[in-house]
């Protein structure tokens, strides 16, 4: 990491909700009260069905939008309450927003060099002269001999890069990105995601990623999928953990959803520190009496899902 460069910045969002009108005048919830932490320096995949509220979050992390109720938090900051002066000085000097298609990030027809220097205009004096040199950062994403090029010239894993490369060209505490790999050959695909870790480490910059392709998420440490607005599991090294949400709601996984309809009789038990949920047409699991006018349900037996422990 360049001398005197901060590493990455914490996230924290409480209660967030954004309602926005369509074309037709109805308001839309995309997000419902949700609840999230990020450490600092932290690499994190969004995941979640289309309309799930991944691409509002993002653009209300990157202080692009404002939630219409709840706070988020970028280190110290409120973003939610600051103002538009200092909101503008956040987005050029510490966060950076990468928006789904390079051609959304880049001035088509200027230069790869002509374009860094442009990523880098909200910068004060100080902060360029800590910066990682243009022809260093070009190097990083195989452009060097291409500095001179349009970007109209470029192919589109190019072009990729090169949003990359001015997306990390202010050396930011955050990074933000929506499907930074769409429409790309694996070979690209690959060659981007490794560009993200790799200057991630030498950065310290905290780095969340919104995605649908599972070679993308397996390269990260944490998921978090949205599901109807809300955070409704959390992925760690490999193993998938539901979310209690407000009111105790939580999402089942999505075999689970599938499996048990809307409107089936469950029984959930507490046993010490787990909770164990039964199906009530499991032939396996023995039936024990239940109320008056009530349906016989199994037993609890197994679906043990971890209650209160800790995260790896």
């Amino acid at each position: 990491m360049p001398d005197g460069r901060p590493g990455g910045l914490g996230v924290r969002c409480e209660g967030v909700v954004h309602l926005y009108r369509t074309f037709e005048g109805e308001d839309v919830v995309a997000l419902r009260g949700l609840d999230l932490e990020i450490l600092a320096g932290e690499r994190v995949v969004f995941l979640g069905p289309s309309g799930s509220g991944k691409s509002t979050l993002m653009s209300l992390l990157g202080g692009i939008q404002r939630p219409s109720a709840g706070r988020i938090w970028l280190g110290d900051d409120d973003i939610s309450r600051m103002s538009e002066r200092r909101l503008m000085k956040l987005r050029a000097q510490q966060v950076s927003t990468m928006l789904q298609g390079s051609t959304r990030n880049l001035l088509l027809n200027s230069t790869a060099s002509t374009n860094v220097k442009f990523a880098r205009m909200g910068m004060d004096a100080a902060a360029r002269e800590q910066a990682m040199p243009e022809d260093e950062l070009l190097e990083r994403v195989g452009l060097l001999d291409r500095r001179d090029q349009r970007v109209a010239q470029m192919s589109g894993g190019q072009r990729q890069r090169l949003a990359l490369a001015c997306a990390v060209a202010t050396m930011p505490q955050l990074l933000l990105a929506d499907e930074p790999t769409s429409a790309l050959s694996h070979v690209d695909r690959d060659k981007v995601i490794e560009l993200i870790h790799e200057l991630g480490d030498l950065l310290g910059t905290t780095i969340v990623v919104v995605t649908h392709e599972p070679a993308v998420t397996e390269s990260f440490p944490r998921t978090v999928t949205i599901k109807g607005g809300r955070v409704g599991s959390e992925g760690y090294a490999g193993a998938e953990y539901a979310v209690i949400g407000e009111g105790g709601v939580v999402h089942l996984p999505e075999a689970v959803g599938t499996d048990w309809q809307p409107g089936t009789l469950v029984r959930i038990e507490q046993v010490q520190r787990f909770v164990v949920m039964s199906h009530p047409d499991d032939p396996t699991a023995p039936t024990a009496a239940s109320p008056s006018g009530a349906p016989d349900v199994p037993v609890p037996s197994v679906v043990p899902v971890p209650n209160g422990m800790d995260a790896p």
